[in-house]
C-alpha cells in the first residue's frame, strides 16, 4: 500500500493539473469504486459534476481534494477524498490516450484539457465526496479528522510526539504504524526508521528515553523526504505517479526488503521476521533484540 511518501508525490501531481479546474462530466465504469458513497454512483456523479477542485491535500496517508460549487448550490463543505488502496491510481491522461484496462472512474473538464482518471486493478481503493469539518480552510473530510498529522506537516508537534511516544504502553513499532499517534509512517519507512535510530521493532516504548524518541522522529522525516525526492518507493507497476511514472527509492532502501544482504553499517545479514501478518526487517547487530519482560 502507499504510504506518505507516494500518496504525497500524487498529491503534488493533483495540485499541478486539476486544481482550479471545473468538472464537466463523470464517468463511473465499476461500482466498487464508489463504494463508500452511501448513496451510490449517481449521487457521487452529481455532487461532483460542475464543481471547481481546489488544492490537493493530504494527512498522513489520505489524500483529498476541496470541491466549490456544484449543481446542488454551494458545493463549499464538501470534498473528493481518494483512497489507493493496494492499487489504486490517479492519472492525469490526454482524452486521446487509450483507456487503462483498469480505468473505474473519470473526470473530463470544461476547458477539454487532460482528464483525470481513477485506476485500479485489485478494486480494494476508490473515490467519495464526503462532508468536511466546518470552517475548515484544507477542507478535511470527517471521516479522517481524527488522523494525527504527519512529519512533513508544518503543524506537527515534535514535543507532543515524543511524550505521547514516551507514555504509550506498546512497542515501537507498533507505535510508528499508529495513525492517532503519528500518521503517514508505514511498514517500510518504519523499518527504515527504526534501522537508522538503531532500535529493534519489538523496542518498549515505555523505555525509550526523550533523545532516543527525538532521534527516531528525526529518521522518519528524514528517511521520507529522502524518499520524496525520487518519487516514492515502487516495487511494482502498481504504484505510479499522475503521469505513469514510478519512484526509485527500492534502490536506497536499508533495511527493508533486504534479508540475508549485509547490513550497511556492520555488514551482519539483514534479517526478516513475521510480524503482524506483516515483515520486520532489521539487523540483529545494531538493532539488539530487546530482553524478556
Amino acid at each position: 500500500m502507499p504510504e506518505l511518501p507516494e500518496v504525497e508525490v500524487v498529491r503534488r501531481g493533483l495540485a499541478n493539473w486539476v486544481a482550479g479546474r471545473t468538472v464537466e462530466d463523470v464517468q463511473v465504469l465499476h461500482p466498487r469504486a464508489v463504494r463508500r458513497q452511501p448513496a451510490g454512483a449517481a449521487d457521487f456523479t452529481a455532487r461532483l459534476t460542475g464543481t471547481t477542485l481546489g488544492s490537493a491535500q493530504r494527512r498522513g496517508k489520505y489524500l483529498w481534494v476541496p470541491l466549490q460549487g456544484g449543481r446542488g448550490g454551494d458545493g463549499t463543505g464538501f470534498s473528493l477524498i481518494g483512497h489507493l488502496g493496494m492499487s489504486g491510481q490517479l492519472l492525469v491522461q490526454d482524452p486521446s490516450v487509450p483507456d487503462e484496462t483498469h480505468l473505474r472512474v473519470r473526470l473530463r473538464f470544461t476547458d477539454g484539457g487532460r482528464e483525470l482518471r481513477f485506476v485500479d486493478q485489485r478494486t480494494f481503493g476508490g473515490l467519495a465526496v464526503e462532508e468536511a469539518e466546518d470552517g475548515d480552510p484544507e477542507g478535511t473530510p470527517l471521516s479522517i479528522a481524527h488522523i494525527a498529522r504527519d512529519p512533513l506537516d508544518p503543524r506537527f508537534d515534535d514535543e507532543a510526539f515524543v511524550t505521547a511516544l514516551r507514555a504509550k504502553r506498546t512497542t515501537v513499532k507498533r507505535a510508528l504504524l499508529d495513525q492517532t499517534l503519528i500518521s503517514g509512517v508505514g511498514n517500510i519507512y518504519a523499518d527504515e526508521a527504526l534501522w537508522r535510530a538503531r532500535l529493534h521493532y519489538d523496542r518498549p516504548t515505555a523505555g525509550l528515553t526523550r533523545p532516543q524518541g527525538t532521534l527516531l522522529l528525526g529518521h522518519a522525516r528524514e528517511v521520507m523526504n529522502a524518499a520524496l525526492a525520487v518519487g516514492g518507493t515502487s516495487f511494482d507497476s502498481l504504484y505510479v505517479n499522475v503521469n505513469g511514472e514510478s519512484g526509485y527509492f527500492s534502490r536506497d532502501l536499508d533495511a527493508y526488503g533486504r534479508e540475508g544482504e549485509p547490513c550497511g553499517r556492520c555488514g551482519t545479514p539483514i534479517r526478516r521476521a513475521a510480524w503482524m501478518n506483516r515483515s520486520s526487517y532489521f539487523c540483529p547487530r545494531c538493532q539488539r533484540i530487546p530482553r524478556p519482560r
